[in-house]
């Protein structure tokens, strides 16, 4: 259960990353061509141009993958008294983070990963965020935050 996870772990998992997924959730439903045109730039919003169906299906589809995220981080975080889940949960999206991140850095080529000061919002969740929360899963799994704290059963707390 995320209650038995160090203080600044179970802070960012169960508060600030649902918040961000909620915020990758909506860029693509509240305008779809500003968030594929950002995708890689940093768009005039007075000009972006529409995308076709293609490109406006996927920038939905990965929009509705944010929100399923969300959905899937609140059962696992505020529903399982399992550690086992808890861990193997944020095992496979500190997995998800690596991919996320390099496909990035891939597709925006070294100069422009680099070149920090010109990133815009996405770029700055793509990359910068998405590199925190590896870093504190990363550090999670290490221990480095401090061990767990055991789970209160409903007989340890009659007693």
């Amino acid at each position: 259960m995320a209650s038995q996870l160090p203080a600044f772990p179970r802070t960012i998992f169960t508060i600030v990353e649902p918040i961000s997924l909620i915020g990758g959730f909506l860029g693509p439903f509240i305008d779809p061509d500003w968030f594929i045109a950002s995708q890689l730039d940093n768009p005039d919003v007075s000009a972006v141009a529409p995308s076709d169906d293609n490109a406006r299906l996927v920038a939905l589809q990965l929009g509705n993958a944010y929100g399923l995220l969300f959905l899937l981080g609140v059962a696992v975080l505020y529903t399982t008294s399992e550690l086992k889940v808890v861990r193997n949960y944020l095992i496979a999206l500190w997995i998800a983070d690596i991919s996320h991140v390099g496909v990035t850095c891939w597709l925006l080529g070294y100069d422009r990963t680099v070149d920090v000061g010109s990133w815009n919002a996405v770029t700055w969740g793509n990359v910068g965020f998405t590199t925190f929360l590896c870093l504190t899963r990363t550090a999670y799994l290490l221990g480095l935050f401090g061990p767990d704290r055991k789970a209160v059963t409903a007989s340890k707390k009659a007693a």
